[in-house]
């Protein structure tokens, strides 16, 4: 402590008193009961300890009631304003730095007048902060030094907010600066630039500044500021922005009503001579601009007013600028800055929707709602009091902005630059944080307040306008020339709302939202020429879908004969036809091509290119569309199509026709009462969904006796034909026996039974076994398991030495329930959550594929992976749930890194079958049984104590592996497709790292069935003796269930699990990794018992024993012969 600033100072202001709350708060502690800060357990008599509460007291206590749902929210609100709030330290060093600059201002010297455009007086080191097109303009300049500087703005209001703490300083410039018209063509803006240039200029040689930069106030070009930063270790601790603005009264407001005109046409286009009797257009944005700088210090005063007496004010609008900051809408062109939001907390204090009672958190809450529930881009508002009738009314100012919201002069429009698709988002986030707020099942201040919706992973598709320059030749097809006058030739800003409202009723039905990313320019030096408009890199568009309509082929028109049908055919070009309906209505339609359900959720980016060439002239090229780059990974076969969920349906209606066949077999002693499938396929989770294949005979060995294939000794691995597992539920009765081994048996004749009936009544091929029946059909191969309702139960009776019978969980007893009633109920239930949101079954996919590329598949159960999908989709605030495969997946890596695993239970509510006291108890026992839970506790509606899927897997050092990996890919993947111009190689995340192994074993790869299922394809596959067929009746039984990898795998574990643990891609992976388990490594008495795999040495004289690695890599080769290529020792970490 005593090293740092704080402290010093601290210490030389007070000299030997007691520090003051806040300087030294750490050393307060100590110091005794002297501090304000000194937290001491205080002694209270009996009397006190027992008082009723006070009025003040009590009043909180209801409030906590009322309002929070639980005292720990509001306990988290305090400590985050806590967070974000200046300290008073911090606010003395940045008062002195102000006083400094005030002196300093004072003393930069006049010049002498020159004309505008003569502009040699200023030296070569700094250059003017204004984009000078047409540079001629006529007017004289003269630097005269400014007479006050006044603080406006968050910073004397108290509402300043970190990390960035910024503070506005207004500088007045005199009157003798300027001259008649000086409102004209950009004169008082360059002369604003001029004056800051030279301010600028003698700063840089001051010792005082670390830095002294340009910038674009909110990235509006016509109106640059000065940054000055301190010098030394304090250069990050603020900016101040010195604000040019001019002397009062100069202007006549009349000037800049938002139907006036400023900026000549003429003088624009560079032409010498008007045009005979063409009116001039209104320019709103650039009298907007203006019309800023003439009133910075009465809204100061307005905003003092209304936080005065008013503490809740000042929380109020720290919770909001955190809200606004963690969705990225409060920088940028148009922007929803602290300053608007201030201004619309003030609005709402004078309108009585908020009372000076109130707490901060109670201003959130009411703003939220506010905004929730008015549209300011139809009906505005107004802070004026006192009606002037010459004032302008709020439609003058409708038909000059998107958005309305004027300030209390009644001439500015606070909202100017803002687009009304930025305003629908604010809008739509505030609506959605409202919910949030009332769900009591939700962490509303997790979710709300700590939570970063960055554009990738809020919106389902995003694009990029890689080149913004493009959006020139857009204003020419649109003729814009008025917008682009307006703002000072700024082709972004002019075109943007242009762009995003096209899009938007081309997208309309399919989409929530359509809504853009804001315009940003950089600080730069002032030596530097300042940032052209197409310096703000490249422009981002987020599309929010309708899950039901998103992926619509049809655009359905209005009739033909009607007089909109012109407007449709217009709006659409060429792709409009003419289509005859079912009810005989003739009428405009677009119809999009799309094969595979893959590419009806590309339908969007269809209209988005097809649109904007159309009315904006922007060339397909220009446009990086981000909405399925990732699903490359989960396509089957070489068909660049589709991702299998046309095979998934396939699979799924083979299987209810199979267990309709089942349910009405007859001549079966029992009935089967229910047909449950629990293989990954069944709920559309399955990574490679199964395809159907036919054997060729010759590819195989044969057993005559029983009509089966066997792989051949000589061709590659046959296909892999994954068996899709079905639970069988016979019937209750009294005569099933009550001994677990006779069950068995029971069983066994049920599945010899069951192949015997299948194959009379329906001529399907089965091969019975005494644990299950495989049945083929339709090309695929089924698996039917016989469960008995009351095996379990049996399988837990144990009988005590008295001759008692009790119960108790055996291995045995649990696994059968996980098979035959968890396993299935969990199927039938993500089955139906597939039903609700189409592509909870991709997202899923990638998720798995993604875990198995990082060789992890074996680590963790496929179910659990299916589970944290799942909750993405049930509690997805504060998003939307996924409507894309690819934000789905974005959205569970950041579950896997972001998530407390070790302090809290993850609650999955399937079917919603807990209520938020369930919730609440879960969360309790969970506390309180901590560490005898598994390290990822996965709580559900028929599962809340036990975590089943998460029991043995994946271990605490897997898990941090995943977090680690996770949080790695995210960053990774999210880097690229936010860069549109570098090349997106996505597979990138799907490449393990391979070289913190100790041993690779490469495999061969015509020994590896599912070899085509790899992250990169093979130039080389082989034939595996299968072709694609399903009518096939009378056939040789196919090898089922046979990976050779696996095989190797589980006897590598039997064999040397003690000594290390092995990875692998089960989709298709040519190497399995090998990691030492340090610990064995330690050397050992010798012990004849225990010397398999280890060597003698001696060790001080002492016989012990430590592993044989050479012999273990040898015993690797032999083990796995004809499937290993070679074995590679990366580490020499097994040397002693």
């Amino acid at each position: 402590m005593a090293g740092s600033p704080d402290a010093e100072e601290a210490v030389s202001q007070e000299g030997r008193d007691p520090p003051a709350a806040g300087g030294a708060a750490r050393r307060t502690k100590r110091a005794g009961p002297a501090g304000s800060g000194a937290l001491q357990p205080a002694k209270l008599s009996r009397a006190e300890l027992y008082k009723p509460p006070t009025s003040e007291e009590l009043s909180q206590l209801k409030e906590t009631e009322d309002l929070f749902h639980s005292s720990l929210l509001r306990l988290q609100i305090e400590e985050l304003l806590k967070e974000v709030m200046l300290k008073e330290t911090k606010k003395k060093k940045i008062d002195a730095f102000l006083h400094e600059i005030n002196s300093l201002l004072s003393a930069v010297p006049e010049t002498s007048e020159t004309e505008l455009t003569d502009q040699a007086w200023l030296p070569k080191d700094v250059k003017v902060p204004f984009l000078q097109v047409p540079f001629s303009v006529k007017g004289r300049f003269h630097f005269v030094p400014p007479t006050e500087l006044k603080v406006v703005g968050s910073y004397l209001l108290g509402t300043c907010v970190r990390p960035e703490i910024n503070v506005d300083v207004a500088v007045t410039m005199p009157r003798e600066i300027f001259q008649d018209k000086d409102n004209l063509n950009q004169r008082y803006h360059r002369k604003r630039a001029l004056f800051l240039a030279h301010i600028a200029q003698h700063f840089s040689k001051e010792k005082l500044f670390g830095s002294v930069k340009f910038a674009y106030m909110n990235s509006n070009h016509l109106k640059p500021i000065l940054l000055l930063r301190p010098q030394g270790k304090d250069e990050k601790m603020v900016t101040v922005r010195l604000h040019a603005c001019p002397a009062p009264g100069l202007f006549k407001p009349s000037r800049f009503y938002p139907s006036k005109n400023n900026v000549r046409t003429a003088w624009f286009m560079e032409q010498s001579t008007p045009k005979e009797g063409a009116p001039e257009p209104p320019t709103p944005h650039y009298n907007n601009s203006i019309l800023c700088d003439t009133v910075l210090l009465s809204h100061l005063h307005f905003l003092s007013s209304a936080a005065t007496d008013f503490p809740g004010m000042k929380d109020g609008l720290a919770l909001l600028k955190v809200w606004l900051n963690q969705r990225q809408l409060n920088k940028g062109l148009g922007c929803f800055s602290g300053f608007l939001v201030s201004m619309l907390v003030a609005y709402l204090l004078m309108k009585r929707k908020i009372v000076k009672m109130m707490s901060g958190y109670q201003v959130l809450r009411s703003t939220l709602q506010f905004l929730a529930t008015t549209d300011l881009s139809v009906t505005g508002i107004s802070l004026a009091k006192d009606l002037d009738a010459s004032l302008p009314v709020l439609d003058d100012f409708h038909q000059a902005f998107e958005v309305v919201f004027v300030d209390p002069s009644g001439l500015v429009n606070l909202c100017a630059d803002m687009t009304a698709s930025k305003y629908h988002q604010v809008q739509f986030e505030a609506k959605r944080s409202m919910e949030i707020l009332d769900d009591r099942m939700v962490d509303g201040f997790q979710v709300l307040l700590m939570t970063a919706k960055p554009m990738l992973r809020t919106f389902d598709h995003v694009f990029h306008l890689k080149h913004v320059s493009k959006l020139q030749g857009a204003c020419k097809k649109m003729q814009l020339l008025n917008e682009l006058m307006d703002r000072g030739g700024n082709y972004v800003a002019a075109a943007l709302p242009f762009i995003v409202s096209l899009l938007t009723r081309g997208l309309a039905g399919r989409t929530l939202l359509v809504t853009h990313s804001l315009p940003q320019t950089p600080e730069w030096p002032i030596d530097a020429e300042p940032p052209k408009h197409k310096d703000v890199g490249h422009l981002t568009f987020g599309l929010l879908f309708v899950p039901e309509f998103s992926a619509s082929m049809l655009e359905k028109g209005p009739q033909a004969d009607h007089p909109e049908a012109l407007d449709f055919r217009t709006f659409w070009g060429e792709k409009s036809e003419l289509r005859r309906f079912q009810d005989g209505s003739i009428c405009e339609a677009v119809v999009w091509k799309a094969d595979t359900i893959y590419q009806k959720r590309l339908i969007p980016e269809q209209i988005v290119k097809h649109l904007l060439k159309l009315h904006a002239d922007i060339p397909e090229s220009s446009i990086c569309y981000m909405g399925a780059l990732l699903e490359s990974v989960i396509r089957t076969g070489k068909e660049t199509s589709g991702t299998g969920e046309e095979a998934m349906v396939n699979v799924v209606c083979s299987y209810d026709d199979l267990s309709r066949k089942l349910w009405n077999l007859k001549e079966l002693p029992l009935t089967v009462t229910a047909v449950q499938g629990v293989h990954p396929a069944l709920r559309y989770t399955d990574v490679f969904p199964p395809i159907p294949m036919k054997p060729i005979y010759s590819f195989h060995a044969r057993n005559r006796t029983k009509h089966l294939l066997l792989p051949s000794e000589e061709r590659p691995c046959p296909a892999y034909i994954a068996p899709l597992k079905i639970i069988c539920h016979m019937e209750g009765s009294g005569q099933w026996p009550q001994d677990k081994e006779a069950i068995k048996r029971i069983k066994a004749a049920f599945h010899l039974q069951l192949a015997e009936l299948l194959q009379q009544q329906h001529q399907l091929v089965c091969r019975p076994t005494a644990s299950h029946t495989d049945v083929y059909k339709d090309g695929y191969v089924f698996r039917l398991q016989v469960a008995y309702h009351r095996e379990p139960l049996i399988l837990k009776e144990v009988v005590t030495p008295e001759g008692m019978l009790k119960y108790q969980e055996t291995e045995e007893s649990r696994q059968l329930e996980l098979e035959t009633l968890h396993l299935p109920y969990l199927t039938s239930s993500l089955h139906g959550l597939q039903q609700q949101h189409p592509v909870f079954g991709s997202t899923c996919r990638l998720a798995k594929r993604w875990v198995s590329a990082q060789l992890l598949s074996d680590s963790i159960s496929e179910e659990c992976v299916d589970l944290l999908v799942a909750f993405l989709f049930l509690h997805p605030a504060p998003f939307m749930p996924p409507s894309s495969p690819q934000v789905g997946f974005l959205r569970f890596l950041d579950l896997l890194a972001t998530f407390d695993w070790k302090n809290n239970p993850l609650i999955v509510n399937l079917n919603s079958g807990l209520t938020d006291t369930d919730c609440a108890e879960i969360k309790n026992k969970f506390s309180a049984a901590r560490s005898r839970l598994p390290t990822m506790f996965i709580a559900t509606p028929k599962d809340q104590w036990s975590s089943m899927w998460t029991q043995e897997r994946p271990s605490a050092q897997i898990l941090q592996r995943l977090v680690v990996l996770a949080s790695e890919s995210l960053r990774a993947l999210e880097e690229q497709l936010m860069d549109p111009l570098n090349s997106q190689d996505v597979k990138m995340v799907f490449r393990p790292p391979l070289d913190f192994y100790d041993v690779l074993i490469h495999l061969n790869p015509n020994q590896i069935p599912r070899h085509l299922e790899g992250v990169d394809r093979p130039l080389k596959s082989f034939s595996r003796g299968v072709v694609k067929n399903s009518s096939a009746v009378k056939i040789l039984f196919p090898v089922v269930d046979y990976d050779p990898v696996q095989c190797y795998l589980q006897e590598l574990r039997d064999a040397f699990s003690d000594l290390a643990l092995f990875f692998y891609d089960k989709h298709g992976g040519e190497v399995i990794a090998v990691l030492w388990k340090p610990l064995s490594f330690q050397p050992q008495p010798f012990k004849v018992s225990s010397m398999k795999g280890r060597m003698v040495t001696t060790l001080n004289n002492e016989l012990v024993c430590v592993p044989n690695v050479e012999a273990i890599l040898e015993d690797f080769e032999i083990l796995g012969e004809g499937l290993v290529k070679s074995v590679e020792a990366r580490t020499e970490k097994w040397t002693i």
